[in-house]
């Protein structure tokens, strides 16, 4: 599967001023990266789910894309990235569940 259909936007963690003048961190300029998008399996669900997480998408992209970000947009829902694996050293998986509201 080497033809990606999709596009996410990587979403880096970089120092924002807040309202004091304090650099605090806070969400950078997303980058976007081609990638595919897969369902969740049932297995994987399930191992989340017992450690309390809920994965809803993987997104799958180059590993050489990936700058080890947090967070990422696709579709303009921001998920939170709570799992990485790369099966070959290409490529790689993203687990991610929907960012909380506010977040």
């Amino acid at each position: 599967m080497s033809n990606w259909r999709d596009v996410a936007g990587l979403i880096p963690i970089t120092k924002v001023k807040n309202e004091y003048g304090e650099r605090v961190p806070g969400d950078g300029t997303p980058r976007e990266v081609f990638c595919n998008v897969k369902s969740v399996g049932s297995r994987e669900f399930y191992q989340a789910a017992a450690v309390g997480m809920k994965p809803e998408v993987i997104i799958e992209m180059y590993k050489g894309e990936y700058d080890n970000e947090p967070k990422l947009s696709h579709n303009g829902t921001v998920y939170h990235v709570i799992r990485t694996y790369s099966r070959n050293g290409e490529k790689i998986e993203l687990t991610c569940s929907r960012y909380p509201m506010g977040g």
